[in-house]
This record gives structure tokens, C-alpha cells and sequence, in this order.
């Protein structure tokens, strides 16, 4: 993968569960963790005494956090809405030059901050809820 802008990383939200998905405003900074859990079935039995994992198993989980300036759109709204409701609605991720993720994810944080000579900015963060799909691109 060449370089790629960073700006380029988006991060969008489906605002009312029709599949049209638009992008949070206002980030800056964007990130994107994929995670999988190991399951240890190292034994006595194991050759040479390394550590066998059990392919396939464990569990998978995505988390995504951003940061940027309050701009009070339609999607800062569904965003407070979705953290104070509790909803876990499908999100897009839109990695450069690899793809796109999309699934069920729920906002564990928002953090809102800000200087009086200076923007408000907030940071939030996302935790998977749920299988992704991830599709590649071509």
C-alpha cells in the first residue's frame, strides 16, 4: 500500500437506517483497531513446549476513535443520540487503498473540550457490536 492521505480515513454513520451513510463532521484525526483474541490449548503434550493456539477461536473486535472540532451538523446530533440512547447502528470505516468495514457499533466515549480563545473539539470513541463486513478494494 502506498502512502496515503490521512484525511482520507472516514469514518461515516448510517443517521437513519435506510443504508445511507454520511460522514462524521468535523474529525481531524481518525483511527481504526482490529482485535482478536487467542485461545491457549497448550498441554503437556505440546512439541518442544511452545504454545499452541486453538485456530479460529477466541473473540474478534473492532474499536474506532476520532477527534475533531464541534461544527454542531446533522451528524454531531445523531451522534449524542446514539451515545444517550444506547444505539449500536451500522457505521462505515473507509480505510484507503484496503477497504471498507461496515457493522454495528456502539459510542463508548464522547469527550467534549475547548478554550476560550479557541473551537470547541470533541473526541469519541466506538466499540464493534457485532459481525463486520469487510469489503476489499479492487
Amino acid at each position: 500500500m502506498a502512502a496515503q492521505n490521512g484525511k482520507d480515513l472516514l469514518i461515516k454513520v448510517d443517521l437513519t437506517g435506510d443504508g445511507q451513510f454520511e460522514t462524521i463532521a468535523g474529525l481531524r484525526a481518525t483511527r481504526v483497531s482490529f482485535n482478536a483474541d487467542s485461545v491457549d490449548v497448550t498441554s503437556l503434550e505440546s512439541q518442544g513446549g511452545w504454545r499452541e493456539l486453538l485456530g479460529g477461536a477466541g473473540v474478534k473486535s473492532a474499536s474506532i476513535s476520532g477527534s475533531g472540532v464541534f461544527k454542531d451538523a446533522n451528524t454531531d446530533e445523531r451522534a449524542r443520540q446514539i451515545f444517550f440512547d444506547g444505539e449500536t447502528p451500522d457505521f462505515q470505516v473507509i480505510i484507503p487503498d484496503f477497504g471498507v468495514v461496515e457493522g454495528a457499533f456502539q459510542i463508548s466515549g464522547i469527550e467534549y473540550s475547548g478554550s476560550h480563545n479557541g473551537e470547541a473539539t470533541y473526541e469519541m470513541s466506538m466499540a464493534s457490536a457485532g459481525a463486520l463486513i469487510f469489503t476489499a478494494d479492487v
